[in-house]
């Protein structure tokens, strides 16, 4: 039995990955450590709560002392990091955080992770650290060059990584993958935000011109990536996790609002974002040489996204009103005004 630690397991994409974990390996007991801040929610992981080989844990990855006693008293034999401040706008509105998590915490789980000789620590990156691509595809070992606080700190984060694979021979592997989309997403972010504002008949608020262009992965095929380095990846290497799905934001805004049966009148311009990255685009063939590559369509991972967020109104509109809506006013509401 391999005790794994998934820190940030409440979020997004850690509770989808805990959920697969679960439901794919039958050795394994999950420690899920989680800060609980505005984007973890416990209910995204109702469904396994119960489960013996799962154990949730309220810690903050920067809580030297805290991180220290889990790792002896689980014996964790792999950590996982997905804890991290990931929102761009907010992340211009003050960094701190970001530097925080992103780095100070990242080395608190490495430091740790060196003394207790973790197996394998998986460090979550992103795309972004690539900074804006016009034309091509990204590899690893391309340059960094991070335009905002948000994917600078994730740079910090990575290279630290690496850093404790080069000097100490941590068994470290970095992962960088394209934008998710899927359930249990907070609705700050850009597909969620105009699922769940045109199911309430709200503006869709689309920066700029609409023309700045993504790559897609559907979050369960980043965690089935995630898992298959878990058994498979090289110590010491980074592998981009793409979904090589390329679309503008405004491409998106009308395809949710089709898939929601609603008017593409609700198209919003508002002002630009503060150095706002073009374009990501990723070359995933070094991940996809070792035998992985993406299964969920993007038009069928579209639908059901959609669907979900239809389905589970009850999730997502309580967390608008408890702290989406009073954060954004200004940054999504009042900007529709001007």
């Amino acid at each position: 039995m391999k005790n794994i630690l998934v820190t940030g397991g409440a979020g997004f994409i850690g509770s989808n990955f805990i959920r697969i974990l679960l439901n794919k390996t039958d050795d394994v007991k999950v420690i899920n450590f989680d800060k609980l801040t505005y984007a973890g929610n416990p209910e995204n992981l109702k469904d396994v709560q119960n489960d013996k080989r799962y154990k949730f844990i309220l810690g903050d990855i920067c809580d030297y002392n805290k991180v220290r006693e889990t790792l002896k008293n689980y014996q964790i034999d792999a950590i996982i990091n997905f804890a991290a401040e990931s929102h761009v706008d907010r992340s211009i509105m003050g960094a701190v955080d970001f530097i925080k998590t992103d780095v100070e915490g990242a080395y608190i789980l490495l430091e740790n992770a060196r003394s207790f000789g973790i197996e394998k620590f998986i460090q979550i990156s992103t795309d972004e650290v690539y900074g804006s691509v016009e034309t091509g595809f990204s590899k690893e070992t391309d340059t960094l060059m991070p335009r905002n606080p948000y994917s600078a700190s994730k740079a910090g984060g990575d290279r630290l990584a690496y850093s404790f694979y080069a000097t100490y021979g941590l068994p470290v592997i970095i992962t960088r993958a394209s934008n998710n989309y899927g359930p249990f997403q907070y609705p700050e972010k850009l597909i969620p935000l105009f699922a769940t504002n045109a199911m309430e008949d709200k503006n869709v608020p689309l920066y700029g011109d609409g023309l700045n262009i993504r790559d897609w992965l559907y979050v369960d095929d980043h965690c089935n990536a995630i898992l298959f380095l878990l058994k498979n990846g090289k110590h010491g290497e980074i592998y981009n996790i793409g979904g090589g799905n390329l679309h503008t934001n405004i491409e998106i805004a009308k395809l949710i609002l089709n898939l929601a049966g609603k008017s593409e009148s609700l198209i919003a311009p508002v002002k630009d974002r503060l150095g706002h990255d073009r374009r990501y685009a990723l070359d995933s063939s070094k991940l996809e040489a070792l035998g992985w590559k993406p299964e969920v369509p993007f038009d069928k991972g579209m639908e059901q996204t959609v669907k979900w967020y239809m389905d589970n109104k009850d999730w997502w509109n309580k967390l608008k009103n408890k702290e989406f809506d009073n954060y954004y006013k200004r940054q999504y509401i009042d900007r529709e005004k001007k």
